[in-house]
């Protein structure tokens, strides 16, 4: 077996034996795969299923300082049945809301299939002690949610702080017990494909359940090539542990087209395995309204007016 590339200056010892391969990103092949894969056609009796399972992946989130309890009951309505005239359409897999929404989110989708998610740690900066970081994700826990989306201390990564990050992410998932842990890198503060990879392997070394690319509140948020240096991390670990990681794309991605392509580069870098709202999702929030017309359209021929959902 070839010897493992040594690790980047900054790694503390500890940590060698804990993470895969680090490696290297060769930036112009990510780019051109995930250009040709998103130029790939779907058949239109593939379409409709495609787009019921952008609905049952997609993660509803609000994360507005207006945020009220009111807002939060009626995206839990739609989360649970995201177009009222037609009881096929799936809900979606979690809704995403601040800490102190969570009481609300939990009690208006008890029974229900929908998650509650909740962002932790410091959303979104992640510029916090971690004794407050840890207290913010087991109180999220306690009070209901099923999920904790934290964000990585990009400061401590950016100044060569791995053993910090690592820590962290540790410390919190111990907090979140047997809630799945995604943990947000926030790919568009990170500089290169290689760091990008890089934090995704401290994150999956460390606990996390799933590695998302970003916070929704900068840009560039989520892209194709970005999600696929994560899809091909996951992919590596996959193939050295038989661990199964799950991915989610979130920021930016608001049209139909947009979250078919998404499907089609997991499929193609993990397979049909990974096509589950278990190890795939798409962080969203304008998102669903696009997917339901589409819906309506395969399903009856003709576009309905954007005003036919609710607009949230």
């Amino acid at each position: 077996m070839a010897r493992a590339p040594a690790l980047p200056a900054g790694f503390e010892l500890p940590l060698e034996p804990r993470l895969p391969r680090v490696g290297s990103v060769d930036a112009v092949a990510v780019e051109e795969r995930a250009g040709t894969l998103a130029k790939r056609s779907i058949k239109r009796e593939a379409k409709l299923v495609a787009l019921d399972l952008a609905v049952r992946t997609i993660d509803l989130t609000t994360l507005e300082g207006a945020d009220t309890p009111g807002k939060i009951t009626a995206l839990a309505t739609k989360a649970r049945r995201p177009d009222p005239s037609d009881a096929t359409v799936p809900s979606v897999a979690a809704l995403c809301v601040y800490p102190n929404l969570v009481p609300t989110a939990v009690e208006r989708l008890r029974g229900s299939s929908v998650k509650v998610a909740s962002v932790a740690t410091a959303f979104p900066a992640g510029q916090a002690p971690i004794e407050i970081k840890v207290a913010e994700a087991r109180w999220v826990i306690e009070q209901g949610a099923d999920e904790v989306d934290m964000v990585i201390d990009r400061g401590a990564f950016l100044a060569g702080r791995y053993a910090k990050v690592y820590d962290e992410v540790v410390r919190v998932k111990e907090a979140c017990g047997d809630a799945h842990l995604k943990v947000i890198l926030e790919t568009g503060e990170l500089g290169s494909y290689d760091n990008v990879r890089r934090a995704a392997l401290l994150a999956i070394a460390a606990g996390a359940d799933f590695v998302k690319t970003s916070t929704g509140k900068i840009s560039p948020a989520a892209t194709l090539p970005v999600t696929l240096v994560l899809l091909e991390a996951v992919r590596d670990v996959y193939d050295e542990t038989g661990r199964q990681v799950g991915v989610k794309a979130a920021g930016g991605v608001r049209e139909a087209k947009q979250a078919v392509q998404y499907l089609v580069l997991v499929h193609e870098t993990l397979g049909a395995d990974w096509l589950t709202p278990e190890l795939f999702r798409l962080g969203a929030s304008s998102l669903l309204n696009d997917v339901l017309l589409q819906i309506r359209k395969e399903k009856t021929g003709r576009y309905q007016s954007p005003s036919y959902f609710t607009v949230d």
